[in-house]
């Protein structure tokens, strides 16, 4: 019966000592298969995922849309209204009295992308009228330009005649006709009409009743006599004329020679201290 014991006690002992054998062998195995990372190792590649996430934010600030004000074209609120017994631009609620408003007929003949141009660059508005019969293919293209600029556009007639010597049915065709050219051109019906010298009708009253448009004459220009159609005397009576005054209303036309004075008439307005109209902040009927 000892001898029994002893048996089983040995093959006991044996099989724990095959047991610690196997579990240090399986050890071994593992150290082998999943060697030591250095800390040099672990640094390097913390490095390589702030790297690429950096790159990734950098990527994704690129990629971000700027947008760009345009104070010419920035919608506004109606802060003025033209006051159709002087013309002139009056304030409304938290407008500024001391200002001016710039207005160019007869566009887009052959100067009036040039005159944007400067206006655009001297971060002034302005309203071109044009003419129907300059809206050939080249002067739709013009006129574009010059809406893309930023720029209001007026209706001055199809073909520039005196409205006092129309019939009504002819007076609607030189408003609507026009109306619906700068509507395919530009997409927007003008807001402003300004009748050929001046010269509104009963009619033309009522017409732009209809329409919801504002007519709008002028309270002085010179670019058509014969003593300014230089840069120099142009710019200098635009500044200086006795007619300048609060509200006031300039007429341009598409010249030669205004174009080469407007930047003068801009800035002496202003050194003054005048502000030029936007006129998108000019209310409408």
């Amino acid at each position: 019966m000892r001898g029994k014991c002893v048996v089983v006690l040995l093959i006991m002992v044996s099989l724990i000592l095959v047991g610690c054998q196997e579990q240090e062998e399986s050890q071994n195995i593992d150290d082998q298969t999943a060697p030591e990372i250095s800390k040099e190792e672990i640094d390097e590649n913390n490095n390589e995922v702030e790297g690429v996430e950096a790159e990734e934010k950098k990527e994704n600030t690129d990629n971000e849309e700027i947008v760009e004000e345009d104070p010419v074209s920035e919608e506004m609120v109606e802060r003025y209204q033209i006051n159709e017994a002087t013309w002139e631009v009056e304030p409304l609620e938290n407008g500024n009295e001391k200002v001016v408003l710039l207005t160019i007929d007869d566009a887009p003949k052959e100067y009036a992308v040039e005159m944007a141009e400067t206006l655009k660059r001297l971060n002034v508005g302005a309203i071109f009228f044009v003419n129907g019969h300059f809206l050939n293919e080249e002067g739709k293209q013009s006129l574009k330009k010059i809406h893309d600029m930023g720029f209001e556009i007026g209706n001055h007639t199809m073909s520039h005649p005196n409205m006092t010597q129309l019939t009504e049915e002819e007076q609607r065709a030189e408003i609507i006709e026009l109306n619906e050219i700068i509507y395919d051109v530009i997409g927007e019906l003008p807001r402003f009409y300004r009748a050929p010298f001046g010269a509104n009708t009963e009619f033309t009253n009522n017409l732009m009743n209809e329409l919801n448009m504002t007519k709008m004459n002028w309270t002085y220009g010179y670019d058509w006599e014969a003593d300014y159609m230089n840069a120099d005397s142009l710019a200098d009576i635009m500044v200086n004329t006795p007619l300048l005054k609060n509200g006031a209303n300039l007429l341009m036309h598409d010249r030669e020679w205004t174009a080469a004075a407007l930047e003068n008439i801009v800035t002496g307005l202003q050194e003054k201290g005048y502000e030029i109209v936007n006129p998108t902040a000019i209310k409408t009927e």
